[in-house]
């Protein structure tokens, strides 16, 4: 590691603090709906220095991100088309971001050391903490990816660390600092990493550090939620469904998500109203009910809202998700592009899912 790469990543660390502590901006905007939690739900942002000049962001990496926190500032009161079910785009509590925030923080030490204190950076820009105190004009709420750290270490997870300290509004934190939990108009929010994981009964060793994230959901959900019948909402990165399968020994080190941890991850769901569980990782939307199985068809089960990537750099197809919990309802809706956000339409759909 050279000089300059050690003052860099000095340098990011004193930014990454600074950012995390603004308080937020005064902004004209009317307040949440109470009666109902909205939110934008975005995925796979993969934020990416350029290939010659590390010090700067890849122009179309930057520009997709640019573009991309223009529309989620500026679609909160402009209509939904009637083909995705009419009305007015509520002001939302906030975005929920689930992970691969940047594109390198998985490719090794010289190459994280080189690259990700300008991928980060430029998210702490963009996205700001509380709402007003980066170019985005809502509250985030993120958790880490496995572009971001496969295995619990680096600048993203200390990032998040740091900023789960100024971030108004958490309820709980798990004891690493790193999980946490929040409310939005009645219903429990759990941000749970890159898996849920970690089951003290599964004693395999991991692909991907779960870094104790479902026996944090066990003991937030039984002191924050307990029997009370309050909606539930997760969020981590990767998909489960693929992984709820069992398989040997041998081969289950490769997979994501051990099957063992996600099947004790829907045990821990079983006496809980979940309205929805968020991930991304899969650059699709998917849209089902997971019953605990790999049956992506299944009629009963919790809703999983699997997101588009938002903003990757690898073409101009792009989106994200709008939820909105009330009742007994997750009804959700997406918003999407061809060009890179250039443009940008609602989808001609709406999806209701009864919890």
């Amino acid at each position: 590691m050279t000089d300059s790469t050690t003052f860099t990543r000095r340098h990011f660390l004193g930014r990454t603090a600074l950012l995390a502590g603004l308080p937020a901006a005064p902004l004209a905007r009317s307040a949440p709906d109470e009666e109902a939690a909205t939110f934008f739900f975005v995925a796979d942002t993969h934020y990416r220095a350029a290939e010659t000049d590390s010090r700067v962001l890849d122009p179309v990496s930057a520009d997709h991100n640019r573009r991309l926190i223009d529309w989620l500032n500026r679609l909160p009161g402009t209509p939904f088309p009637e083909s995705a079910g009419g009305g007015i785009v509520p002001e939302p509590h906030g975005v929920i971001h689930g992970g691969d925030i940047v594109d390198n923080g998985d490719k090794g030490p010289a190459v994280m050391a080189e690259k990700v204190p300008i991928e980060l950076a430029s998210f702490l820009g963009d996205w700001g903490l509380n709402g007003g105190d980066g170019r985005l004009r809502w509250p985030v709420r993120e958790v880490h990816g496995n572009h971001d750290s496969p295995r619990g270490e680096g600048l993203v997870i200390d990032a998040i660390k740091t900023r789960n300290q100024r971030r108004q509004g958490v309820v709980n934190v798990s004891e690493n600092g790193l999980h946490y939990s929040w409310d939005w108009a009645g219903v429990h929010f759990v941000a749970l990493g890159i898996v849920v994981g970690d089951a003290p009964e599964i004693t395999r060793r991991r692909r991907y550090g779960a870094l104790g994230s479902l026996p944090f959901l066990r003991d937030d959900l039984a002191a924050q939620v307990g029997d009370s019948g309050r909606p539930v909402v997760l969020v981590h990165h990767v998909d489960v469904a693929r992984y709820s399968v069992p398989v040997p020994d041998e081969k289950v080190i490769h997979n994501e998500w051990d099957y063992g941890d996600a099947q004790a991850y829907h045990r821990s769901l079983a006496s809980h109203r979940v309205a929805a569980a968020l991930c991304g990782h899969t650059h699709s939307r998917q849209l089902f009910r997971w019953d605990g199985t790999g049956n992506r068809s299944a009629e009963s089960g919790l809703p999983f809202l699997n997101t588009d990537n938002a903003a990757h750099f690898h073409g101009g197809s792009q989106a994200f998700l709008h939820v909105r919990i009330a009742g007994s309802e997750t009804l959700v809706r997406e918003f999407a592009t061809e060009d890179g956000w250039e443009t940008g339409a609602w989808r001609p759909q709406v999806w209701r899912f009864a919890f």
